[in-house]
């Protein structure tokens, strides 16, 4: 499968999911010297393997990339590791971390996958400025993390491991959320 047909997969899932609405969120996929990542305004109900812009890791992003892009370069210049980046609007996620403390999970497989998981302030209207060397700099150090009031950024030396660690998050969030309803957190 072209890479670009498999992030065209996994970002219809995460709209398909709940992770992000039609046009929110981005991703992206590294091969080699250059990275494949979503145009600017994508549509996730529309988008096809084609629209992907394909950015060198050491030049600036192509104009119609992603304003992320810069982001989600500086994460693959500080994490050779790192093939692949989700960036979604989790819902519960970014709803339990609005305070601005980290998160830590309540359920099991989301203190084996992340004890805790980094909650980030960048304030909105320096986000361009700012939040692509401190995302970059926390995903060094963990495979996800949670820009406030924004959204989550997970790395993964495959796709499906960003994927996976997208899920897990939100699940995660969403049991706290749920058992805080309860009364039993």
């Amino acid at each position: 499968m072209d890479r670009r047909e498999e992030l065209v997969k996994y970002y219809h899932w995460l709209r398909q999911y709940g992770y992000n609405d039609s046009h929110s969120g981005n991703i992206s996929g590294r091969d080699g010297d250059m990275f494949w990542v979503t145009p600017t305004g994508a549509c996730a109900d529309t988008l096809e393997a084609m629209d992907f812009v394909g950015c060198m890791l050491d030049e600036a992003p192509l104009v119609g990339a992603s304003g992320d892009a810069n982001l989600h370069r500086d994460v693959y210049r500080q994490n050779p590791k790192a093939r692949a980046i989700i960036h979604s609007h989790c819902p519960h996620a970014v709803a339990l971390t609005l305070n601005g403390e980290d998160f830590v999970p309540p359920d099991f497989e989301g203190q084996l996958y992340f004890p805790r998981v980094p909650v980030i302030t960048v304030p909105y209207d320096v986000y361009f400025e700012e939040a692509a060397a401190r995302v970059a700099a926390t995903l060094a150090e963990h495979p996800v993390c949670i820009v406030r009031g924004h959204g989550v950024y997970a790395w993964g030396e495959t796709l499906n491991l960003a994927y996976k660690w997208t899920c897990s998050l939100e699940l995660s969030a969403k049991t706290a959320f749920i058992a805080k309803q309860a009364g039993t957190l």
